[in-house]
């Protein structure tokens, strides 16, 4: 600019105005336009640097900007969020801010606002309302020949359970909702049944009665809470044959039902698809069976409860294993137990087990078929009348089995311990 002047006044030739002045304009007009984007562009490398209110300024693996624009400050919520919010200026370190009251009054009127993170919370699905083809029913007064109590309104504590508030699985079917998608269970629960101990000889009172149109699936473990459980309308046709969608339930393989009382409107019962635990379930008027196995193999095992009424047989036993009984009352029945003499694909073997039970005013304890290896162990039980034992020929084509004979032969059906005072 010195030369520029110089050479601008001490000319005595007027044409070089002109270009001196063009000189002088540009370098000024080029020298205050570098200045303004030199600010400019440091202004953006701070803004860029800095979150805005509300946004993210650390966490775990966070790769943007760790401080905070001016009036905000940067807040740690967990080892994986921090959020500027406002409040002083921050000054580059993440505060830990005091827990959240999850009770605290929140007003909402700052609708813009970022919702606060927070440990996602697992939560459980409520029962969906029940179909109007299940209601709840005056608990009838099914009973043994010998006279009981009036029903009491409280529900019978026969369970003390470990998770049933918290797990969908083992629920009870309440008097405001008895459908039966609330009584099929979740296989895997943890819940604590008590198992009887002793004969009981009487039909217990119930605490309530369910009445629904049609069979009550299982799977996983069940407590219907001493209910009177039957179908309605009534599906019992005698000894007519039904067959499984005419049962009161149906279990899948290794489910257990547990304290429940079954009316005379069903025609089959239990059914167990596979290996099964039934405890302290009554049967108050069997129609064509109480119960039925369908088992490959394995063992099911019922234990307590009782069944009366039963014209033929009490457990109809037609697949494969062991199925063990023990402290259960039976009167005025035909069969106990009977092995099916004349099943398509009939064969064994089939291990009958009973072992204190109370058998009065019935007929046979166990029916076996010898020519498949099955096999009836009767111990330390009383039984007024009948049999302990009938031997068969099973076949598999449909035609009446052959008797072969009755009461223990030392092989096929063992007895010890059978007292005849009930």
């Amino acid at each position: 600019l010195s030369f520029i002047f110089s050479t601008l006044f001490s000319s005595k030739k007027k044409k070089i105005l002109p270009f001196a002045h063009y000189i002088i304009h540009s370098l000024i007009y080029n020298t205050m336009k570098a200045s303004v984007l030199i600010s400019l562009s440091a202004l953006s490398a701070v803004a860029v640097s800095q979150a805005t209110l509300y946004g993210q300024c650390g966490g775990q693996g966070w790769t943007g900007p760790i401080t905070c624009v001016s009036g905000a400050r940067c807040v740690s919520y967990n080892d994986w969020y921090s959020q500027c919010i406002a409040g002083g200026d921050d000054d580059g370190a993440e505060e830990e801010e005091p827990p959240v009251d999850d009770n605290s009054d929140d007003s909402g009127e700052n609708c813009d606002v970022e919702p606060e993170l927070s440990t996602p919370q697992i939560s459980t699905t409520e029962a969906t309302p029940a179909p109007s083809t299940v209601a709840e029913v005056p608990a009838p007064s099914a009973t043994s020949e010998a006279e009981t109590e009036p029903v009491s309104s409280e529900a019978a504590t026969i369970t003390a359970t470990s998770s049933a508030e918290e797990s969908a699985a083992t629920s009870e079917v309440s008097e405001s909702a008895p459908a039966t998608t609330l009584v099929t269970a979740t296989q895997g629960t943890t819940t604590v049944i008590a198992v009887p101990s002793g004969v009981t000889k009487t039909l217990p009172q119930s605490s309530g009665a369910v009445a629904t149109d049609e069979a009550i699936p299982v799977s996983g473990e069940f407590d219907g809470g001493m209910k009177l459980y039957d179908r309605s309308p009534k599906v019992c046709q005698d000894q007519s044959e039904t067959g499984e969608k005419d049962a009161m339930f149906i279990l899948e393989d290794g489910a257990t039902l547990s304290n429940v009382i079954i009316g005379p409107g069903q025609a089959e019962g239990v059914h167990c698809k596979g290996t099964c635990t039934l405890i302290n379930v009554w049967h108050s008027d069997v129609c064509e069976d109480a119960i039925t196995l369908k088992q490959e193999s394995g063992t099911s095992t019922i234990i307590g409860g009782g069944a009366f009424k039963a014209s033929d047989k009490v457990v109809q036993f037609n697949g494969r294993g062991t199925v063990t009984i023990r402290d259960f009352y039976v009167e005025d029945y035909g069969k106990l137990v009977r092995n099916c003499g004349n099943c398509k694909n009939n064969g064994g073997s089939r291990n009958i087990v009973i072992e204190n039970i109370v058998a009065v005013d019935g007929g046979v304890l166990c029916g076996i078929n010898t020519n498949y290896g099955d096999t009836c162990t009767v111990k330390d039980s009383c039984q007024n009348s009948g049999k302990s034992c009938d031997r068969y020929q099973g076949n598999d084509t449909g035609d009446e089995p052959s008797k072969l004979g009755s009461g223990p032969d030392g092989e096929f059906c063992t007895v010890s311990g059978l007292s005849e005072t009930c």
